[in-house]
């Protein structure tokens, strides 16, 4: 595939990696369409022109990809209404990485019947639930601890780990309350004893073979990822392992892109967890730690340019920075004084209001060492406070 540069983009979600991804595209001088539910999100902020909607609505979609005309179609996020991607696709609009591909991966139902029960990957043991009492029923015949999560939600959203019956109406509750779009399903399965969860980033070329950054172990709070690191200690043959699985999984899905495939790593197996058909949120390590981070690796995929080389650049991580409390008016000090020390970065994402736990930048840091790294990165993220 041999695509014409510029191209016009179109980011159906404008969260930060959305930003990450408009700024790299528009270094390769493409135009980049921003759309989300909500204005002054932080794509919005750098791209080319931008668009409110609800992209729940078929109407909504339709005006504004009538309206901008654009090459490509970019899902960021789970909450679109992915029968008209299929539309938009028949009509030549490339959507990334397939239409059929981002309306599997929009529900973690699909993907894990995909992987389960069509490939024959191991999965953690799991059953659906639409209400409450399937929740109790199944949890107690999956057995406790278990993991109660929404099948549509972004960035661990909704995720509670239960560890007997009484806590099993509060997990569904806030489930319910954390789902993205019109479900009202939640998937509870087996907890898995783990010795690391990693992401695997995936980069499926249009002609060229898949290919693999070094896996990033990350550590997780409420379901939603708290800091990340590359490399990661484990075997080759585990890599290897998990390179084959995340091999099969994304050829049935089709396209090209970058995928953020996860797995559980425990003393004997690596157990395919979820998958995203998108950068990933624990990927924004590689701003710091790879010549070419996850976002500049996900254009060039899908713009059919040569990926020559993916550089490890040595120990690195991440550490979020996150709200403390809600608020429409944000402001942010420290600072200056968390990028006193060398190797220390920061990304402050733009989001014109905060709630308690939302993501609002991230620290990331090189060390001699991967404790180093995590410790540089968790201390300058601990400096910001906002305000």
């Amino acid at each position: 595939m041999n695509i014409k540069l510029p191209q016009k983009l179109m980011l159906l979600g404008s969260g930060e990696l959305g930003k990450e991804f408009a700024i790299a595209a528009q270094r390769l001088g493409n135009y980049v369409i921003a759309v989300d539910r909500y204005a002054n999100a932080p794509a919005m902020q750098v791209a080319d022109a931008s668009e409110v909607i609800s992209m729940l609505s078929a109407d909504d979609l339709e005006a504004v990809v009538k309206k901008h005309q654009p090459n490509i179609i970019i899902p960021e996020i789970e909450a679109i209404r992915t029968e008209k991607l299929v539309e938009f696709e028949q009509r030549g609009i490339t959507v990334i990485p397939t239409a059929a591909a981002t309306n599997y991966t929009m529900n973690r139902d699909r993907i894990r019947e995909l992987a389960h029960k069509q490939l024959g990957i191991r999965t953690a043991t799991y059953g659906y639930a639409t209400t409450l009492e399937e929740l109790i029923t199944i949890s107690e015949e999956i057995g406790f601890s278990n993991v109660v999560k929404p099948v549509m939600s972004s960035s661990g959203k909704g995720q509670s780990v239960v560890q007997d019956k009484s806590e099993v109406e509060k997990a569904w509750n806030y489930a319910i309350a954390n789902s993205r779009g019109d479900s009202q399903k939640v998937i509870v399965e087996e907890f898995i004893n783990f010795e690391i969860e990693i992401t695997l980033l995936t980069i499926k070329q249009w002609d060229a073979p898949t290919i693999f950054c070094s896996p990033i172990g990350h550590r997780q709070e409420r379901g939603d990822y708290q800091e990340s690191w590359q490399p990661v200690l484990i075997s080759e043959d585990k890599i290897l392992k998990s390179q084959e699985i995340a091999i099969k999984v994304t050829d049935a899905l089709g396209g090209a892109g970058i995928f953020g495939v996860e797995f559980f790593i425990t003393k004997d197996e690596v157990i395919f967890s979820e998958l995203s058909p998108r950068p990933h949120d624990t990927g924004m390590v590689t701003l710091i730690s790879q010549n070419l981070n996850e976002f500049e690796l996900h254009l060039r995929a899908i713009l059919g340019l040569p990926i020559p080389h993916i550089e490890q650049l040595g120990a690195s991580a991440s550490a979020v920075i996150l709200a403390s409390e809600k608020s429409d008016s944000i402001g942010f000090t420290g600072v200056a004084d968390a990028l006193s020390e060398k190797d220390v970065d920061i990304r402050l994402f733009g989001k014109p209001n905060a709630h308690p736990y939302r993501r609002m930048g991230v620290a990331l840091a090189k060390g001699q060492n991967i404790e180093e790294a995590r410790e540089k990165a968790t201390k300058a993220a601990s400096k910001i406070t906002i305000i």
